[in-house]
C-alpha cells in the first residue's frame, strides 16, 4: 500500500474523469480522508493525516509514553474510528475536487494511468522528467 492511499484516489478519480465528468464539473465529487495514524497517550487519541501532523502530535507529547498505530486504509479501521475520522459530518474532513485546468487535469490522468502504447510513452517520459522531484536518498 501506497502511504497515502493516493494510488487507489487516483484510480478512483480516473473512473470520475472517464464516466461521470459532470460531477467533476459541477463540484460534487469529494474526498473523505482517512487519517495514516491513531496516537494513543493515555486516554487521551490523537489522529494524524501525514507525516507533518504526526511530528506536531508527537512534539506535543514529547516525553510522555504513547503508542503509533500505522493505518494502511479503510478497510483497517475500526468501525468507530472510521466514524469518528471519516464519516462524521462533524469530524471529517473532506477535499472537493476542483479542478484549475480541466482540459490539462483530463490529460494528466490519461498520461498517467491510460492504457493505450501512446499513454505508456507518455508516462515512461513522465516519470523520467519529474522522478528527480521526487528522489529521497533514504528510499534507498
Amino acid at each position: 500500500a501506497d502511504e497515502d492511499g493516493f494510488q487507489i484516489r487516483a484510480l478512483l478519480l480516473t473512473m470520475f474523469y472517464r464516466l461521470l465528468p459532470t460531477l467533476i464539473r459541477e463540484g460534487k465529487v469529494y474526498i473523505a480522508e482517512s487519517p495514516l495514524y491513531e496516537i494513543t497517550c493515555g486516554k487521551d487519541i490523537y489522529f494524524a493525516y501525514n507525516e507533518p501532523e504526526k511530528g506536531k502530535v508527537l512534539d506535543k507529547l514529547s516525553e510522555k509514553k504513547y503508542t503509533i498505530q500505522r493505518s494502511k486504509g479503510l478497510g483497517e479501521n475500526e468501525p468507530d474510528m472510521m466514524w469518528q475520522t471519516t464519516m462524521n459530518p462533524e469530524s471529517r474532513r473532506l477535499l472537493r475536487v476542483v479542478p484549475e485546468d480541466e482540459d490539462e487535469t483530463y490529460k494528466m490522468f490519461h498520461i498517467l494511468l491510460g492504457n493505450d502504447a501512446d499513454d505508456i510513452a507518455a508516462r515512461k517520459r513522465f516519470i523520467s522528467e519529474k522522478s528527480r522531484f521526487y528522489y529521497n536518498p533514504a528510499d534507498l
